[in-house]
């Protein structure tokens, strides 16, 4: 059942935000946060690196989190870990397509979002039955990117970085951090809409080109992203801003991920993205239970 509108989410208001992704024809309602599975097809991811490179796992992997609840499954083929090594166009491309593939055969009904900056690799992504293109420089690596979203009339992922991969993290000095990155979606978002690109999530990218500090400023003001009238998306799991702070490793980074999940939705994010689905899914429930 889709939410009744409130005063304050009016479209009168600055506050009034789109609740709704078109997703293949299928209209999928916001207003109850959904959940974006990562699935990197990397040696070298930070977390699960080389994990699913084998097709029967992978496809084991993508069973468990359709079942856990996952709305989304997100396909990455590039780490985009601070530092990691560059990976050829067609290399990402053998080690992406193949895996939507077999996804796509085994469960037709998947959403699918490609996890990629390269306009080559998103567009035989989507050839294959990828619905979403989750682009971590925002079209600054691939000045084709958002004609191509436009063309193909898929929703994409606009995330704030600065630089690449390789060099993001030397590029973390702000004037004043919030207003900038929200000025860069805002004109990013201008673009967009001149290609004609309807479907928009906004992702603040957490550790990317940011401090573990700026990270948590960020959370902090995550309902000023709201400004935008767009649905946002929250990549926090397992990443260095957790670890670091709780003085330990990725993988016992799970508590300390739940705990800024909870965070992301109290400031009424619409996508989680997680490696661990069925977590954030109790996280989810027991926050609509408690403000709903």
């Amino acid at each position: 059942m889709n939410k009744c509108i409130t005063p304050l989410e009016s479209k009168d208001t600055i506050f009034y935000s789109k609740k709704t992704l078109n997703l293949r024809g299928n209209v999928i309602d916001l207003s109850y946060p959904i959940v974006m599975g990562i699935l990197n097809v990397t040696p070298d991811s930070f977390y699960d690196g080389g994990f699913h490179n084998d097709e029967m796992r992978l496809l084991e992997k993508v069973g468990h989190m359709l079942t856990d609840g996952a709305g989304i499954i997100d396909i990455g083929g590039y780490s985009s870990r601070p530092g990691a090594r560059e990976v050829s166009e067609e290399e990402e491309m053998k080690r992406v397509v193949p895996a939507i593939k077999a996804i796509m055969r085994e469960y037709q009904d998947a959403y699918i979002s490609v996890d990629t900056f390269r306009v080559s690799v998103a567009e035989a992504a989507v050839g294959e039955g990828a619905v979403m293109i989750n682009d971590i420089s925002a079209g600054s690596l691939d000045d084709k990117m958002f004609a191509m979203v436009g063309k193909l009339n898929v929703a994409y992922v606009l995330m704030h970085m600065r630089g690449t991969p390789q060099n993001m993290q030397t590029l973390t000095g702000y004037d004043n951090l919030l207003s900038e990155v929200i000025d860069f979606f805002q004109k990013k978002v201008h673009e967009l809409r001149a290609y004609k690109v309807k479907d928009i999530i906004i992702d603040p990218g957490f550790g990317f080109a940011k401090t573990v500090d700026q990270n948590y400023d960020l959370l902090k003001h995550l309902n000023y992203f709201r400004l935008l009238n767009l649905p946002v998306l929250a990549g926090i799991s397992r990443k260095s801003m957790i670890y670091n702070k709780l003085n330990t490793t990725s993988e016992h980074a799970l508590n300390g991920t739940t705990a800024l999940n909870a965070i992301a939705l109290m400031n009424r994010v619409s996508i989680l993205r997680v490696h661990d689905v069925s977590e954030a899914l109790e996280a989810i429930t027991l926050f609509k239970t408690t403000y709903n």
